[in-house]
């Protein structure tokens, strides 16, 4: 269980290497468009300490992290949005997408050439998300006809979704993604049902070069990324995509000598998790089965009920209670009998609200 992350970009930005570097899978590499057709796809367990000790407590056999899906999907050019080079498999993967990471390049190469000339960041994200918007507008302008359609004998419903979708037409004409589009809660219910590419949460990543890490020259490049990222109110993070793909073959003494060396505080994959569960706004808990500790990853503000259901629908539908501990009141008393004995253990009914690094079992009956 987890979140699904698509790598999009220009092509030859770096989008393969970086799938690499974050998932430890070796795929083609190539210096012309299109060498990746169909999508590259690696599930990523995602280490968590917090786990590991719960796990220890009860002698866990079997340790499940949560997990993390990279997708490579191929690059996008401008045209994308009316089917140029390989641009409806490309929107079509991006829409199963949970969130985007927006890879725009950074480096120079004469071996890799640029498709639009030197790296800009701007004008990089600018083609990638224009031809998303271009996408969601056919999206939107044939559903608005489909809706049109249906409005005689209608219902209130359908009114205010043709209300909606010509607001929505009008605000994406201005060359705004459906992310910013201003909609209160039962608007953005709707807008989430027509899955639109601009609507999803991204996170722009800078490949730079092996030699600017050691450089000041990058630092123009890096700062018109970051000016871009905080103009689109995103996250936003830089990385060496080839270093850290090339640092995979290596033992992990060798590994951390080197990170220190280019002055890297943590690994890609490392701040692609931390921003993602960010963006997402996601929480773990944790469930302790026989001789299995498992992580689930949840929304923020998810009850218990709704928490149960991520495991299994029927615990969901009977569920009757919650026994909840947080991991590190475990982890001091020593085993689940003394927490019980201390009274530390919990009881709450299907309305709690589930907290970061909760330990949970659930009582159900169907």
């Amino acid at each position: 269980m987890g979140f699904k992350c698509g790598i999009v970009g220009l092509p030859n930005v770096g989008k393969s290497t970086l799938f690499t570097a974050l998932s430890n899978l070796p795929v083609e590499r190539a210096n012309f468009p299109f060498c990746t057709i169909e999508p590259n796809k690696g599930i990523i367990p995602l280490e968590d300490n917090r786990l590991v000790e719960v796990g220890k407590i009860v002698a866990a056999q079997k340790i499940t992290p949560a997990t993390l899906t990279i997708v490579d999907i191929a690059g996008l050019i401008k045209g994308a949005s009316k089917g140029e080079g390989l641009g409806n498999r490309f929107l079509a993967h991006i829409r199963e997408m949970d969130l985007l990471l927006y890879v725009v390049r950074g480096f120079r190469s004469p071996d890799v050439p640029h498709v639009t000339g030197n790296p800009s960041p701007r004008k990089d994200i600018e083609v990638v998300e224009l031809e998303l918007i271009l996408a969601d507008l056919n999206v939107i302008e044939k559903r608005l006809e489909k809706t049109v359609k249906m409005l005689k004998g209608g219902t209130k419903e359908l009114f205010e979704e043709k209300e909606l979708l010509e607001q929505m037409i009008n605000h994406l004409n201005t060359g705004k993604s459906a992310g910013s589009f201003s909609s209160g809660p039962k608007e953005k219910k709707i807008i989430q049902n027509w899955q639109l590419l601009t609507d999803k949460p991204v996170i722009f990543v800078l490949n730079i070069g092996e030699e600017s890490l050691l450089k000041e020259d990058y630092q123009q490049v890096i700062q018109e990324a970051r000016e871009v990222a905080a103009e689109k109110e995103a996250p936003f993070m830089s990385i060496c995509a080839s270093l850290e793909a090339d640092l995979l073959s290596l033992e992990d003494e060798e590994k951390k000598f080197f990170l220190q060396e280019y002055g890297i505080k943590d690994i890609g994959l490392t701040e692609v998790t931390r921003l993602g569960y960010s963006s997402l706004d996601l929480l773990t808990f944790f469930t302790i089965k026989g001789k299995e500790t498992r992580a689930w990853p949840v929304k923020e503000g998810a009850t218990a009920k709704e928490s149960a259901g991520k495991i299994h629908s029927d615990i969901e539908r009977g569920f009757i209670a919650a026994e909840v501990v947080y991991w590190e009141e475990l982890v001091r008393a020593g085993s689940l009998a003394i927490v019980k004995e201390k009274g530390i253990l919990r009881l709450e009914g299907k309305d709690y609200q589930v907290k970061d690094g909760d330990v949970i079992s659930f009582r159900f009956k169907v």
